[in-house]
């Protein structure tokens, strides 16, 4: 029969490392039920953050430990998906980092385990295994990008979120393509598109606005992010977009996806470099792409201009097959 102790703080952060736990885990630990939701009340030392979970302290709690109230309030085969599995996985563009913003949660589709609060549930028949990431389990990334963006609105935000997890080598296009066409159809069809963008190589949601932008300009059609050579052959630099018959680079100049002052630093000397082998270069900021959109085609034509009066440099691009 439980006994109605008061546990050692020291043998309670043990037990509760994250400072979070169901109530049930505390009755199996010494705790009488009526005592744990006492202790939740106004003025105690406990509160409840979902039913049945408790944080074992006052104050605010850590988005870690709202995640892990999550899958326990989901149960031992609750595994996190989207935006929030993402970011344990290591992505770092998307939607803007929000607090407020749900918690996915699978399980399987026999359970009976409804959304509430901040915790969005979906009962799936596709459980994957998961990987274990501190207290809580989490989709591989291809599925959390696919339950992240199918809840999206956004083209930029999908295409910030899928473009940042290729760069960074976590997942490739195929492998977002197989979970996509795994997938229910339903909020798939802005993440098809973004998909197939991605695949002839454009890599946010500025350079997509790019494209868009450059169709309206009338100029002929550029290779989006591709390498450039020069005559012996030493790679002189990825373009963002290239115009090859008159060897014009167009960069995006998105510095606020520069991870570290290096690879900002790394962006200015590739800008020097092509300007020194002969290229004709210019850049913009992504901001002006949505406010100023006229005077940047206004540019590009100039830019064109002044390419097609020179000489073109020995330089030559290494198209895909």
């Amino acid at each position: 029969m439980a006994r109605d102790i008061d546990l050692p703080l020291l043998k309670l952060r043990k037990a509760c490392p994250t400072g979070v736990a169901t109530a049930r885990q505390l009755v199996e630990l010494g705790c009488l039920e009526r005592t744990v939701y006492k202790r939740c009340l106004d003025g105690g030392p406990w509160q409840r953050i979902l039913p049945g979970v408790v944080l074992l302290f006052t104050g605010k709690p850590t988005r870690e430990q709202e995640v892990h109230a999550a899958s326990l309030l989901c149960g031992p085969d609750a595994v996190i998906t989207g935006i929030e599995a993402c970011w344990m996985h290591g992505v770092r563009r998307g939607p803007v980092r929000d607090r407020k913003r749900e918690v996915h949660v699978l399980v399987p589709s026999t359970r009976q385990v409804r959304s509430v609060d901040y915790v969005h549930v979906e009962r799936t028949e596709r459980l994957p295994l998961g990987m274990q990431r501190g207290a809580v389990r989490i989709a591989p990334l291809a599925r959390a990008c696919t339950d992240a963006v199918r809840r999206l609105r956004s083209p930029g935000e999908v295409t910030e979120l899928l473009s940042d997890a290729v760069q960074r080598g976590l997942c490739t296009i195929g492998r977002l393509g197989e979970e996509l066409e795994a997938s229910s159809r339903r909020g798939t069809a802005v993440p098809r598109r973004v998909l197939s963008e991605l695949a002839i190589g454009v890599r946010s949601a500025a350079e997509r606005e790019a494209r868009v932008l450059w169709r309206a300009s009338g100029l002929p059609e550029p290779l989006w992010n591709v390498p450039v050579y020069r005559a012996d052959g030493r790679l002189l630099g990825i373009a963002d977009c290239w115009l090859d018959d008159v060897a014009m680079v167009w960069e995006i100049e998105s510095s606020e996806w520069h991870l570290a002052p290096s690879d900002h630093d790394r962006t200015v000397e590739r800008a020097a470099a092509f300007t020194a082998a002969g290229a004709v270069y210019t850049a913009t900021k992504p901001k002006r792409l949505r406010t100023d959109g006229r005077a940047v085609i206004e540019t590009l034509r100039a830019t064109y201009r002044q390419a097609a009066q020179r000489p073109r440099p020995p330089l030559r691009v290494e198209r895909a097959a």
